[in-house]
């Protein structure tokens, strides 16, 4: 392993320091020794590997050196001061960043998420190299992701797709993002994975031998012309087809650029020309072509891509890049090393970092876990757009901003007046949404009023919503407290809560503390512009006070969950469900099904002994059954083959609100001929929160079911109950 990783650093640094490298080695192999990995092996192979992968993406011995040992501070006897001493504090910073992610202990499961991410962003803004080795490591975990059991494999499958993978991509590491995505996929929908693997397996020859008839035309036409070039098909990852498919609703066969033709040539200028001989060659397809080089990504990615109507009259694209662009696509951030040996401060490599500060500047005023999610998603993972002031100037928004959007990134005193807007010389609503190219001038009046609180609901980026957010807050604190006040009574009124119970000073300040406030009327005055949502301090409160409050518990203990709490509909159901599961070594048991995690066919299942119920049937990853003391009453239970039954299935969605939302959702279950049992709804500002119980037959349906609803555009996240 040690020799390996050497021979790949010395490939792209003959002067590396490899002594600190074995020394890292023999130091993380004694302090691992006797540690083994779920998989078996022995665990020194783990921070071998992840050193590897960044060896791959040719970073500096001190970055590889801090992989080796990134779990000798979490997991074994070496402190900070230990790797200190050895490495020097460079190092020993590196491994403390790496490690400060990991260590975290938080009251629900968002908080943790999102608290794990502003953590990543402090550690990103400090030292980038800290998220690097954190993008290995978990590359390498999901690479071994086989030997976790499957509830885990989801659960970390889905985070990967939901954080790791889209950080990778604003990195610019398209190296990791495209394994991470497809092993991600893998997981998440084994079936959709595998039934794309076949489908692009099936017309791989016939589609490589047109393409190899598309790059020896190429070929020959660039030679005519005396450009030199490096020409070849690259085709494109399994999740990047898998979610064109599902986001635009489209079938396999409509999906027509499977496969990219790349051209690498030696300077911008052969980039434009190359694109002129592919134009005369063959017709290009209108609105498909895009100028990363006059306008690059804020991932740093440059390239030319166009696609062009091919030979057979199938379309097809085209990347025209230089060697150095190529580099960029495919190692990002990392192939502008600072600390690279050879690499001039003229890199600019700080700026390449400044939407990292900004993002690490906006985040700094939310609270809310689910709030800091939602904007994050937006900052980080969202595609862009990108529009021109009257003078010229390139202005990189989000995708689906609105003028406010550009009126605030100009500068927060013209989107305070802002009154309106003109795109390319008409005047449009403060409501459209920003195109590519369109030129934007923003329509102001120093006779404004400032800005409406409907404002929040129409920007799209988080600089303009905490611009809005930080004048509510200044000029209108009075009326945020009382505002404020409200909402809170208001949210305490629907979850059912006496306010004496909640309202205590102690409780309040408690909240207010926790939640990076001075003071109540500050807590207040942020729950009234909306700085933290009332449900979170409420929760925050809850968590703490608990045995003071006397709350009575959300979920009943599991023996408790028994059928006869099932809707009545599902009563009549009761023969067939008492049939669909069998009982090891009992005939005739009776059977009942729990409403604490709702069992479907295709669950992983685990039975509990009730007295005097018979057996409860519980999913094997519910919450009652893993926290349960009195493992002596679980029992072993299977799914009967076939069942005819119906089974009462139960998701959470959380959705940006808007007109007819309702009706989409229900739409959606009802065309899958499955009957809604039970349906709440509840609103909170900009989103609306839905518990919905329908039958299924098996959690196949309910995939079905979940991926069609995953298809409304306003819809933010879908979590099985």
């Amino acid at each position: 392993m040690l020799d390996k990783l050497i021979a790949k650093i010395l490939e792209y640094n003959k002067d590396a320091d490899i002594e600190t490298v074995r020394k890292a080695y023999n130091i993380a192999a004694s302090a691992h020794e006797g540690q083994k990995r779920v998989s078996g092996e022995d665990y020194i192979i783990h921070p071998m590997e992840v050193s590897y992968i960044l060896a791959d993406l040719q970073l500096d011995v001190p970055t590889i050196t801090a992989a080796i040992l990134h779990d000798v501070i979490e997991d074994t006897s070496y402190s900070f001061e230990d790797v200190e001493v050895v490495f020097g504090k460079e190092i020993a910073d590196l491994v403390d960043g790496v490690t400060k992610i990991s260590k975290l202990e938080f009251q629900s499961k968002e908080e943790q998420q999102a608290e794990n991410l502003r953590k990543m962003i402090i550690a990103m803004a400090k030292d980038i190299r800290v998220i690097m080795i954190k993008l290995a490591d978990r590359l390498h975990n999901m690479r071994t992701l086989k030997y976790m059991p499957e509830n885990k494999q989801k659960e970390k499958a889905q985070e990967t797709l939901d954080i790791y993978a889209p950080i990778a991509h604003r990195l610019g590491i398209s190296k990791i993002k495209w394994e991470l995505e497809d092993i991600s996929l893998r997981y998440l929908d084994e079936e959709g994975y595998y039934d794309l693997v076949n489908k692009v397996a099936s017309k791989r020859e016939e589609r490589e031998k047109y393409i190899q008839d598309v790059i020896d035309q190429l070929k020959e036409k660039l030679k005519s012309v005396e450009i030199e070039a490096d020409i070849s098909g690259r085709p494109k990852h399994f999740y990047s087809i898998y979610r064109k498919m599902y986001q635009q609703n489209r079938n396999f066969e409509e999906i027509y650029d499977l496969i990219a033709v790349r051209i690498i040539v030696n300077n911008i200028k052969d980039c434009y020309g190359v694109l002129g001989v592919a134009h005369t060659m063959w017709k290009p397809l209108p609105g498909r072509f895009k100028d990363y080089i006059a306008m690059p990504k804020p991932n740093m990615y440059q390239s030319l891509h166009t696609t062009v109507i091919g030979p057979k009259g199938d379309p097809f694209e085209i990347q025209i890049r230089t060697w150095d662009m190529h580099r960029t696509a495919e190692f990002g951030i990392a192939a502008h090393w600072k600390y690279k040996e050879g690499v001039e401060e003229s890199d600019n490599f700080e700026d390449k970092l400044v939407w990292l500060r900004q993002i690490l500047e906006w985040q700094r005023e939310l609270q809310d876990a689910s709030e800091f999610m939602e904007t994050l998603k937006v900052d980080l993972f969202t595609d862009e757009v990108y529009v021109f002031t009257p003078k010229g100037d390139v202005i990189e928004l989000p995708q689906g901003s609105c003028p406010l959007d550009f009126a605030y990134r100009i500068h927060s005193d013209i989107g305070n007046k802002c009154i309106g807007a003109k795109i390319s010389g008409k005047i449009v609503p403060l409501n459209y949404t920003l195109q590519n190219g369109d030129i934007v001038e923003v329509l102001t009046s120093k006779h404004s009023n400032g800005p409406s609180r409907d404002w929040l609901k129409l920007v799209k980026s988080s600089h303009a919503r905490n611009k809005i957010k930080q004048y509510f807050k200044k000029d209108k604190k009075e009326e945020n407290i009382q505002k404020g006040k409200d909402l809170l009574e208001k949210e305490m009124k629907r979850q059912g809560l006496q306010q004496t119970n909640i309202l205590k000073h102690n409780y309040l300040e408690y909240a207010a503390q926790k939640s990076n406030y001075n003071n109540i009327d500050d807590l207040y005055a942020a729950i009234g512009y909306g700085g933290i949502k009332p449900n979170f301090v409420i929760q925050r409160i809850k968590n703490n006070f608990k045995n003071e409050l006397n709350l009575i518990p959300e979920t009943p203990p599991a023996e408790e969950q028994v059928f006869e709490t099932r809707p009545a509909k599902m009563s009549e159901d009761y023969d067939k469900l008492e049939k669909a599961v069998k009982v090891s070594g009992f005939k005739n048991m009776a059977v009942r099904f729990s409403r604490c995690c709702n069992p479907v066919p295709g669950d992983k299942i685990v039975g509990y002994i009730t007295r005097g119920r018979g057996v409860s049937v519980h999913r094997a990853d519910c919450t009652n059954i893993r926290n349960t003391d009195d493992v002596g009453r679980l029992i072993d239970v299977e799914w009967v083959k076939f069942t005819t039954a119906n089974f009462s299935a139960e998701i959470n969605i959380k959705a940006r609100d808007a007109k007819g939302l309702l009706t989409k959702v229900t739409t959606v279950i009802s065309d899958h001929n499955s009957s809604i049992v039970s349906l709440t709804v509840k609103t909170d500002q900009d989103y609306a929160y839905f518990d919905i119980a329908f039958e299924v037959k098996s959690t196949r349906e309910l995939n079905q079911v979940i991926k069609k609803l995953n298809k409304i555009s306003e819809i933010i996240s879908i979590y099985r109950k």
